[in-house]
């Protein structure tokens, strides 16, 4: 079957600018626009993960003008009257039906898509390309290549072209090879005996002296809230925010002093908050990646 994912953009901001209440109501009235297209194209709420709605179809060409009809709506109705906007992701393929909920490399993908879709776009594979009628395919356009999970070979990622109009569109140079980023895991973030996994689910942690952080340091010369690692799209960063710095000792076994800016964290190695490594800090913090899908639905 297509899973799809239908995610609102900037969501987070939405939040901040207007209050709890006021963007839970905008979110809300999304959704229900998004989950009211459903019926249409045989498709079926699977469930809703915050502000994003995962659903399925029976086809790729339903699921493919399901989203175009998503895209239109949102689009042109402004939910909860706010100009918000949505990106779409989907694949079709072999799953795994337990209870009602759905599994597998198909689901993975298709969350992965939209992670890197920007607003206002759905992006699909290569192999969801294939499946679509002559009619469709005609409404879709290649611009990326991927390694997708579930593959040990770089496929083709499509965007769907669902405005009437699309006169703006960026050309796409063909001649360029255009990898993105891959699915490469969660991120394991550990203290002594504790441990925190940031991911799709949890998309940042904060670490310092402060008890309401969510892993809590003793350090004394660390900040109250130190530092700070988030997912961005596919990629984490660790964001320090200390008034001594954060050192983080990479694979290569270099170490690299952090102040009041960021760094990718790839791959695995280790941490310390306000003094470095030959210091013997007495607190060690490690990271290492979690080579299983980031989008675990």
């Amino acid at each position: 079957m297509a899973v799809l994912f239908a995610d609102i953009t900037e969501s987070t901001s939405l939040y901040q600018k207007l209050g709890d209440g006021a963007a839970r109501n905008i979110v809300n009235a999304c959704l229900a626009l998004i989950n009211g297209v459903l019926p249409r194209y045989d498709g079926r709420l699977v469930k809703t993960i915050g502000d994003e709605l995962m659903c399925v179809f029976p086809s790729a060409d339903l699921a493919v003008l399901a989203a175009s009809e998503m895209q239109s709506l949102v689009a042109s109705t402004k939910p909860g009257n706010y100009p918000v906007a949505v990106h779409v992701g989907l694949h079709y393929g072999s799953v795994l039906v337990e209870e009602g909920d759905v599994f597998g490399d198909t689901v993975n993908v298709a969350a992965y898509l939209t992670a890197v879709a920007t607003a206002e776009q759905i992006l699909t594979t290569e192999a969801t390309e294939h499946c679509l009628s002559a009619a469709l395919k005609s409404c879709v356009r290649p611009i990326f290549h991927a390694m997708l999970k579930g593959s040990d070979q770089e496929s083709t990622v499509y965007q769907v072209l669902w405005r009437t109009d699309n006169l703006d569109l960026t050309d796409v140079n063909l001649h360029s090879n255009k990898t993105i980023p891959g699915d490469t895991g969660s991120l394991l973030v550990t203290l002594e005996e504790e441990r925190v996994r940031v991911d799709q689910w949890r998309t940042s942690i904060v670490i310092g002296r402060s008890q309401d952080c969510d892993l809590v340091v003793a350090e004394r010369f660390a900040s109250r809230q130190h530092l700070s690692i988030k997912l961005v799209r596919t990629h984490f960063y660790l964001f320090d925010h200390s008034i001594n710095g954060t050192f983080v000792s990479l694979e290569s076994g270099e170490e690299v002093h952090v102040l009041r800016r960021e760094l990718l964290l790839d791959g695995s190695g280790q941490i310390c908050v306000g003094r470095s490594r030959v210091e013997r800090p007495a607190e060690l913090i490690t990271f290492t990646r979690d080579r299983r899908s980031l989008y675990r639905v």
